[in-house]
């Protein structure tokens, strides 16, 4: 059949049927197949997340025996820097620190102030420790002094010196000559819960 030599009203019913069809089939892929496409694709997303989520929980199962072993290799790590934060009687604890340490230093320590009570710890926020603070004085070479500070605080990286004035002694004895009176206080960590 030839469009051409078709009747003008068949021509017309025809064309209108045509592009009736072809506004069906549009309002039907608008309407319901690119709606159902975009649905498609965000299950496909979901799934991909899903799936994801998956693989990390399978990893971390699959870890579980690696991640127990690094958390007790951490808190073996923090059992040993612990062994020597204050604990118990503060006061016989930095009496007998101090007493050990300064053995091999030419440091006199002559007054040792009552322990504060503990209290929160002010250089850090949310701190699990307390601090507590003791004062001190006493005497000793200038180079002595120096490095028994230095190394305190190296070896006892929970202890901090504060509030530290030092005064040139006066005496005209010559091997006193660098000798110097030293204030200080002593801020150390406590342990709260003991384990």
């Amino acid at each position: 059949m030839i469009f051409s030599k078709l009747p003008k009203e068949k021509r017309n019913h025809l064309v209108l049927v045509a592009l009736a069809a072809l506004i069906a089939v549009l309002g039907l892929y608008f309407g319901l197949i690119q709606g159902q496409n975009e649905s498609l694709a965000r299950l496909a997303q979901k799934k991909l997340e899903v799936q994801a989520s998956q693989r990390r929980v399978l990893d971390a199962v699959r870890r579980a025996s690696e991640i127990d072993a690094e958390l007790a290799s951490a808190r073996e790590t923090l059992s040993d820097a612990e062994a020597d934060v204050a604990s118990g009687d503060l006061y016989s604890w930095v009496i007998n620190t101090l007493r050990q340490f300064k053995s091999n230093y030419k440091v006199n320590i002559s007054q040792l102030s009552p322990i504060s009570g503990t209290s929160d710890v002010s250089l850090l926020s949310n701190c699990p420790y307390k601090q507590a603070t003791v004062s001190l004085s006493g005497t000793a070479h200038f180079h002595d002094f120096g490095r028994f500070v230095a190394d305190l605080e190296n070896q006892f990286p929970h202890m901090r010196v504060l509030n530290l004035s030092l005064e040139l002694n006066q005496s005209p004895a010559a091997d006193d000559q660098e000798t110097v009176s030293f204030k200080l206080d002593l801020a150390t960590l406590v342990k709260t819960n003991p384990s």
